[in-house]
């Protein structure tokens, strides 16, 4: 039960990338499972340190508390799949200073 927990807090989380950039590896798709992935890993990473064996807790086991572990898995599988641009080291992007298709370079028309 705490996996459908889970997976729901990771989809709950994954909204808020509405107020991001669109530039995660793979796009919004790419944002949504890394989400997901990361809520359930950690939830089941803090999950397993706190009652020392692996396993995913039942109906009984599983609380708001239990629930709220997927946060900081969401966050984190979020930022794990936002890519750092190398186009901000150029001040003209990663192109700049080529020439393009049917652009004349500058000695050209003298």
């Amino acid at each position: 039960m705490a996996l459908l927990g889970w997976v729901m807090m990771g989809l709950a989380i994954w909204h808020f990338t509405i107020f991001l950039p669109d530039r995660f590896w793979g796009g919004i798709v790419g944002a949504f499972v890394g989400s997901l992935v990361g809520a359930i890993v950690v939830g089941l990473i803090i999950y397993s340190v706190r009652v020392s064996t692996l396993k995913v807790p039942g109906e009984k086991a599983t609380d708001i508390g239990v629930v709220l572990y997927a946060v900081p898995g969401a966050l984190i599988g979020i930022a794990v799949v936002l890519p750092r641009r190398d186009d901000a080291r150029t001040p003209g992007g990663a192109h700049a200073g080529a020439v393009g298709a049917g652009a004349v370079p500058s000695s050209a028309g003298r």
